[in-house]
Order: structure tokens, then sequence, then C-alpha cells
């Protein structure tokens, strides 16, 4: 696009311009043929197509790179895309929106509102940073959620995904009825009936076949399922089982987690269900990244132990 000014000029890219016939030629090789003169980059790509090779590639066509500069922002921004090339699943992160004992609804069901606006926002801003936003069934009928981003203005949507081995979600639902404008993918078992599998791809829905562990969907298998489809950060809004099968396997990357000054009871609904654990040292732990106000509420940020 810059034309005759790309001579002579610097390129600052946030990763390693790539060596490979992809959906598009190698990025490098536009670099040189554009007369950039010096590329400034802070890492490696890790994909073994590239790894080196469009460094490589720059400074043998004459091309002076710099590497390093913002490294560590560079890894921290490009978690997701590495942890698909190395594990083949996209970065997790968890949020959870819960009164002060840790509930997300009454005992009646009722969870509209916990947290206020701000925090709303917040939430609608993490979905915008994701390629997916992720709920299982059960939230799926309880809120009749749209999991779009809103507020941002005309932008682009993350793909929703609905966890549920029998795709027992209903065909009125506000999913249902915006999937031809809004991507909607369903994970689901072998056992789930065809002919619900047929009216879901009526309306527009993808189905994506899951194994199953434990007469349930295996996470580790489904989340691989959605690197294999090019997703690299993916964020689950719960609910409480799903997110305790991913704090199970050891899936959950990131915690982001919205705390509001109210209290249900030991009644209302858990954040998170049942993990069986027995001993403290059993439990899933995360390092504090962050904490900051959300309005009248508190945002909490955590990271997966690197120990772990």
């Amino acid at each position: 696009m810059a034309g005759a000014a790309a001579q002579g000029a610097t390129a600052y890219v946030t990763l390693e311009p790539c060596a490979h016939h992809g959906a598009t030629p190698p990025c490098c090789e536009a670099l040189a043929k554009a007369g950039i003169a010096r590329v400034v980059a802070p890492i490696a790509d890790s994909d073994p197509r590239v790894d080196g090779q469009g460094f490589g590639y720059l400074r043998q066509h004459g091309v002076e790179v710099t590497t390093g500069v913002g490294a560590e922002q560079a890894l921290s921004d490009h978690a997701g895309f590495f942890l698909r090339i190395a594990q083949g699943r996209p970065w997790v992160t968890l949020k959870l929106a819960m009164t002060v004992d840790g509930r997300i609804a009454t005992a009646t069901g009722e969870s509209q509102w916990i947290t206020g606006p701000e925090a709303r926002r917040a939430v609608h801003a993490l979905r915008a940073s994701h390629d997916a936003v992720m709920v299982g069934a059960g939230t799926a009928r309880a809120d009749d959620p749209q999991l779009t981003v809103r507020g941002f203005g005309d932008r682009r949507q993350p793909v929703r995904v609905v966890v549920s081995r029998l795709i027992d979600v209903p065909l009125m639902s506000q999913l249902a009825q915006s999937a031809r404008d809004v991507p909607l993918w369903l994970c689901h078992g072998p056992e789930a009936r065809s002919e619900l599998k047929t009216a879901w791809e009526g309306v527009g829905a993808r189905l994506l076949p899951c194994q199953i562990s434990g007469g349930r969907i295996d996470p580790l298998a489904m989340l691989r399922a959605l690197g294999s489809e090019g997703l690299t950060r993916v964020f689950c809004e719960g609910g409480g089982q799903l997110a305790a099968s991913l704090l199970l396997h050891d899936l959950v990357d990131e915690l982001q987690v919205f705390t509001a000054g109210m209290a249900l009871g030991a009644e209302g609904y858990p954040g998170i269900g049942a993990l069986g654990v027995a001993r403290l040292d059993e439990a899933p732990r995360f390092d504090l990244v962050d904490v900051v106000g959300a309005g009248a509420d508190i945002r909490h940020v955590w990271r997966r132990r690197q120990s772990a």
C-alpha cells in the first residue's frame, strides 16, 4: 500500500515475517521486494515453517534485521499463537463474575446482574480481544446469551462456541437466531441426534464433533479441535461445570474474576462446579497479576503458575 514510499523505509512488526506460502505469499519476500531497508521485530516465529527462516531470507536480500525489541510484551501478546503451535490448543481465559461468596446466581437461577455496568463493559472488551467466546450448554439454556461484543462500534465479532454433548440448546434461542450473522460453532459428542444436527446446520451453525471422556466432552480434545480451526485465544464465560472441567484438566491459562459486593449464601449457584479436591496441594493454583476497580466491583487477573 505504501508503494514507492516503502523504498528505504523501516518496517516494525510484532513477529518474525513468515517464510512460507499459505493464504498469502511469504511476508519476508514481500518486504524485500518492496525495498524495505530495515525490519524491527521482537521475536522469532516458533512455527517450524518459519522459525528464523524469515529473518534469514531478509538478511540474504540485504535487509537489516533488528530483533529483541519489546520481546517480553510480544511473548505475552502472542501467547495463544505459540501455545497452539506447541500444544495444538488455544490460550484459555476463564471469566468468573461472582459474589464475594463465589456465587453466580441465586437458588432460583437469577443472575442478571451480579456485577455492574463497568464490569460488563470490561467483559465486552475482553470478548473483543479473543478469537472466540465459549459457554457450556447449561449457560446457553439458562441465560439465552448473545455472546457478542457490544458497545464498541461496528467491529469483527468473535466466534461463539457452545459446548453441548447432546446439542440440547433451544433452537429458538438468540444464538440460533443470529447464527447466520455471527459465527456459531457447536462442540458436540457422537450421541447428538442427527435431526438436531441437521436443524442447527439449517440455521447456519457449524458442528464440531468431539471425543467423550467420562461421559463428558473431553476438554483437551475439544480445545485441540478449536486450535485446528485456527483459534488462538478462547474466552470462556462458564458455566460452573465447564469451568470445573477446564480447571480439572489444567487447561485454564488465565483467570479474569469480577467480584461484586454482595452475598447469596450456600443455596446460590457456585461459580465453579465440583473439583473433587481433598487436599490443598491438589487445588489448581494461579499467580496474581493485577487487581483493579471496575466501578463498584473488583477485577482480579490471575495467570497459571509457571511451575505447573
